[in-house]
């Protein structure tokens, strides 16, 4: 007979079990990420040197990505990287953790079911490609069998819905655990907190109301409202994002077309061919090139030289943050790097230099979302494929809007000390920083200076592609912390395992985004929505004013890809249509989703930088506070790059 403590022994040995598998192979797919650096360096050596390029290269990457996807997906979600919003659901799990606990079990059984589905939509593709020998490339030049990338595609699918299942079986132990749950810091401990029927009673409704949809007749463009409003409502309740936009896309296709061979076609259409592009080779090569540069250590060098040079203004070292930031933007594009790399840098200087811990704070947040504009820009990056617009293009619009708001945040800085010196500074006391040179402060921007020519320059003398530029950074990157000895093998290790999951959170919803995108398209919502602003009146600038609050109202509860993936297949057409340019369109989208890192609830950004910070008694309240100015600051930026788009077009 199974007894409660064999079913705790058993869930704690498969989970274990499972961990070590999904670790195994994503350490795997890791791997294979570095080796695709070495490959495309090795392309652009042999091309630009031996006038020898290496055949396949193109192909090799886009096929590559989307096995390393799905391999990395399982050991993201056991690591908790799969993206979802835990505003709802981390309430609960403080509250009412028995709600909590019964909410991720259901959660976890739709994972599980999503990537069951997708890998019974790739059995027969895998199946096929054997049978029939079918392969990748170009005869005489170079191919390759597809088979491999299927069957990495149908085993990683397989093992992500084992990692649900055993996540479910996790929650199971501790919800019927002697009414015991074990959420993040609660486990273990016996709570006499209320259950929380109210809201499983509520989740139990909308599955019941989910069932009745699924079986009226409803029109297409009807069926296509109720996904949306589900949707949204699942993802604020806290489930994954990826599997929300999948499922209830699949769903929506199977009703609009009434048929679901269709919805398992469009479903194993978009896990095999929404990222098989060489362009997305560069989220994981950017993110690499982020985390080799937060390893070596030259974030803090910037600072460091910034600090020297504009400690003796006022509000200087607030300053020195912000182009410390500005700098590190331009070799990373990773806001939240920023955001934990100045943490650890900034604020202890500044708070040791008398600034108020508040601000210290708030300059660090606000000034990191520079790292979501400055290019390289992972977001840009994002939106150039969402929008089906030039990554370069992109790239190169952003610079003037990007020192924009980094010269508005300084001016900003200096002018809170000079007229409300209380709000920058606690103290008069100052600590002069000594031990630089302009010998060494030119020693260590030369590395910067080099990763920034090499990035950026290729980028823009045409020299590189953008997926090249990544891999390139990615090898300086790695080349500059082994010259600095800051790269051990344990920390590089960590870097490629961290660089694999950052990466498969972001394709895992482009992916799903390509579900939900051709769910749309059936539904016709775009079209009609195009039709009905059109219809209204408003002209470009009067949609953009409902389009911002929108987009910053979604900012306070979901991440900035995740606000992108769900507006922009609805209001590109619509801004297509009005006369606006998409480049344009895209900066402003950038900068109004990263407004909503700074504002509460969600402020990813303030959440990242609570969490690095060593002052267990700074609450989250404090720095929202200190990020509350540069909110102000950056809408107003917003506003000006709406209204004058010139400024996103200079290099048009």
């Amino acid at each position: 007979m199974l007894t409660s403590s064999s079913f705790r022994r058993g869930t704690n040995k498969t989970v274990s079990a499972v961990s070590a598998l999904t670790g195994f192979v994503s350490g795997a797919a890791s791997i294979w990420i570095f080796c695709l650096m070495l490959l495309i360096c090795a392309d652009i050596i042999g091309r630009s040197v031996f006038n020898a390029p290496v055949q396949g290269v193109a192909e090799i990457v886009a096929n590559s990505i989307v096995a390393i996807v799905f391999l990395q997906a399982a050991h993201a979600l056991m690591c908790g990287r799969m993206t979802r919003t835990d505003l709802l659901i981390g309430w609960l799990e403080e509250e009412r953790p028995f709600a909590a606990g019964v909410m991720r079990i259901a959660f976890h059984i739709a994972g599980a079911a999503v990537f069951l589905l997708i890998a019974e939509g790739t059995w027969p593709k895998l199946v096929d490609a054997w049978v029939e020998e079918e392969f990748f490339g170009a005869q005489g030049v170079f191919t390759a069998p597809v088979w491999p990338i299927k069957a990495c595609l149908f085993f990683g699918a397989l093992l992500t819905a084992l990692a649900f299942v055993v996540q479910a079986l996790k929650d199971v132990k501790d919800v019927a655990n002697e009414g015991r749950v074990a959420p993040l810091k609660v486990r273990h401990t016996v709570l006499a907190k209320p259950k929380g029927w109210v809201f499983l009673a509520a989740l139990f409704l909308i599955v019941a109301a989910g069932y009745g949809v699924f079986w009226a007749d409803l029109g297409r463009i009807q069926i296509g409202l109720v996904a949306i409003g589900f949707m949204l409502l699942l993802i604020f309740s806290g489930a994954h994002i990826a599997v929300v936009l999948i499922l209830l896309s699949f769903l929506g296709i199977w009703l609009i077309r009434d048929n679901p061979k269709v919805a398992m076609r469009s479903l194993a259409l978009a896990a095999d061919g929404a990222i098989n592009r060489y362009l997305f080779g560069v989220v994981p090569l950017f993110v690499l090139m982020g985390l080799i540069v937060d390893a070596a250590d030259i974030g803090r060098d910037a600072y460091r030289v910034a600090a020297w040079l504009l400690q003796k203004i006022r509000g200087g070292l607030g300053i020195a943050t912000v182009a410390a930031n500005a700098v590190f933007a331009s070799i990373t594009g990773i806001s939240i790097a920023s955001a934990a790399v100045f943490s650890r840098v900034a604020v202890p200087q500044m708070v040791a230099n008398g600034y108020n811990s508040r601000f210290a704070l708030g300059v660090v947040a606000g000034s990191s979302v520079l790292g979501m504009l400055i290019p390289p820009s992972l977001l840009l990056i994002i939106y150039g494929v969402l929008a089906e617009q030039s990554v370069g293009s992109l790239f190169l619009a952003a610079i003037v809007p990007g020192g924009i708001l980094a010269l508005v945040f300084g001016i900003g800085i200096y002018l809170m000390a000079t007229l409300r010196p209380r709000m920058v500074m606690q103290s008069d006391r100052q600590l002069e920083i000594t031990g630089e040179t302009w010998t060494t402060a030119a020693q260590k921007l030369f590395p910067i200076v080099t990763l920034v020519l090499i990035v950026l320059g290729g980028i823009y003398s045409g020299f590189f592609t953008p997926t090249e530029a990544g891999a390139a950074g990615a090898a300086a990157a790695i080349l500059v912390a082994l010259a600095k000895g800051s790269l051990t093998w344990a920390k590089f290790w960590r870097v490629l395992v961290d660089t694999g999951l950052v990466s498969v959170s972001i394709l895992m919803l482009i992916i799903a985004a390509s579900m939900y995108s051709r769910m749309l398209t059936l539904s016709t919502i775009p079209q009609e929505t195009t039709q009905f602003f059109a219809s209204m009146g408003l002209g470009l600038m009067g949609f953009m004013m409902i389009y911002l609050v929108l987009v910053i109202i979604m900012g306070m509860i979901l991440d900035s890809t995740s606000i992108m993936l769900i507006l922009l297949p609805l209001c590109l057409p619509i801004v297509t249509e009005l006369g606006g340019n998409l480049i344009w369109f895209g900066i402003v989208t950038v900068i109004a989703v990263e407004i909503g890192l700074l504002t509460p609830p969600f402020g990813l950004t303030v959440y990242v930088v609570k969490a690095t910070i060593s002052d267990r008694n700074t609450t989250l309240g404090d720095i929202f506070t200190g990020t509350f100015p540069f909110v102000v600051m950056m809408t107003i930026v917003t506003l000006l790059l709406t209204f004058v788009p010139a400024l996103s077009l200079v290099f048009e």
